[in-house]
């Protein structure tokens, strides 16, 4: 349920929706269809259409003309998101669950004729849908001050999410198990754990995507988030040791910490997205890692998709104040990953926990090993 502001709620979606009308006039278009979850939460200033979280797309959509903004669901769901998700600004098309024919003929009716941009365009059957245009993308990458502070309040919660998790952890926990804690500690915060993923000591060097196994923890163990609230999707990752780092540990990750703190510099307004990388691509050549930063990607522009835009060689995207980055740099056997909102004074931790143990690096507070005696 949205407990924000309805005043503020109000301005955002006033926002948006200028900015989806102006994709029509710019475009031609008679109409703009979001069906993701990504970009209903955008559209309705935080709204959930999810109820099966794996799902892309969830059970309404928004359409938006030049004189409507109407949320297309259906009878089993109208009147919750009536009452729980969906600010004033929007009417209901509501159509039986048995006739979703209705919701189609609807949407062309509304096109009056013109066509229909959609984030996931649909083709064949009468339909003809196109893509949305790259500068409206692109304007949902820039965040509003009202969702800079849903990100910041999500990002704190979900690190303290992650500390608590990580105190608690056991050696003879399993990765499941240590999965499972996570999880429980983003929905005790009202958050959606949206991934979670889990490493003891035999897989951390193994696999960049460690999904949780039956495994028992061991000696070391790695904990990642993608923590969806409001839409907006926080990432990050922190590792515990039982016991003492070794020094090859302790200087791999003093490595690793420089690594991200040149991606970190890179990131800054006017530059593209593909200058972040060659900046971590020079920065693993210059720790004698070059092979590094083809073994996993390095992660790049955050908001309502755990990676909006990820950083590569030809990434023209450029970067603009406003937008949030999770940069995530690895070698095997560990990693490093916050979610960091650009500002007018430089880069803001979002996920930052000062119960959790940091270093400074070129000045940023940046997470190390939890070392638990």
């Amino acid at each position: 349920m949205i407990t924000f502001a309805d005043d503020t709620r109000a301005a955002e979606v006033a926002a948006k929706l200028a900015l989806l009308r102006a994709a029509l006039a710019e475009t031609g278009a008679g109409a703009i269809r979001l069906r993701g979850t990504d970009w209903f939460a955008w559209a309705t200033a935080g709204g959930d259409a999810a109820v099966l979280l794996a799902a892309d797309c969830g059970v309404a959509e928004v359409l938006v003309t030049r004189d409507e903004a109407v949320v297309l669901t259906d009878a089993i769901e109208a009147e919750r998101l009536r009452l729980e998700q969906v600010p004033p600004g929007f009417t209901f098309h509501v159509a039986p669950w048995t006739e979703t024919e209705l919701r189609e003929t609807y949407v062309l009716g509304a096109a009056a004729g013109g066509v229909v941009l959609s984030d996931r365009p649909r083709t064949g059957n009468g339909s003809s849908e196109q893509p949305l245009p790259a500068s409206l993308r692109l304007r949902r990458m820039v965040l509003l001050p009202s969702e800079q502070d849903r990100y910041r309040a999500l990002g704190a919660e979900a690190s303290c999410a992650m500390t608590d998790t990580l105190r608690a952890a056991r050696p003879a926990w399993t990765e499941l198990e240590l999965a499972a804690a996570g999880a429980q500690a983003l929905w005790r915060r009202g958050i959606q754990p949206a991934l979670v993923l889990a490493a003891g000591a035999r897989r951390l060097p193994a696999f960049r995507h460690p999904v949780p196994t039956p495994e028992v923890l061991g000696k070391r163990a790695l904990l990642v988030f993608c923590a969806r609230r409001h839409g907006l999707v926080a990432s990050l990752s922190r590792a515990v040791a039982f016991g003492r780092l070794s020094d090859d540990e302790r200087n791999a990750e003093a490595d690793l910490l420089q690594v991200e703190a040149t991606g970190l510099d890179a990131v800054r307004p006017g530059q593209s997205l593909a200058a972040v990388y060659h900046a971590l691509d020079a920065a693993y050549r210059h720790v004698n890692r070059p092979d590094a930063i083809r073994e996993h990607h390095q992660g790049g522009i955050a908001g309502y998709q755990a990676r909006e835009i990820v950083a590569s060689p030809s990434t023209a995207t450029g970067i603009e104040t406003g937008m949030a980055f999770a940069l995530n740099p690895s070698f095997a056997g560990m990693k490093v990953e916050d979610t960091f909102l650009l500002g007018e004074d430089g880069l803001d931790n979002l996920t930052l926990d000062a119960a959790w143990p940091a270093t400074t690096i070129q000045g940023r507070a940046r997470p190390v090993w939890l070392e638990v005696a």
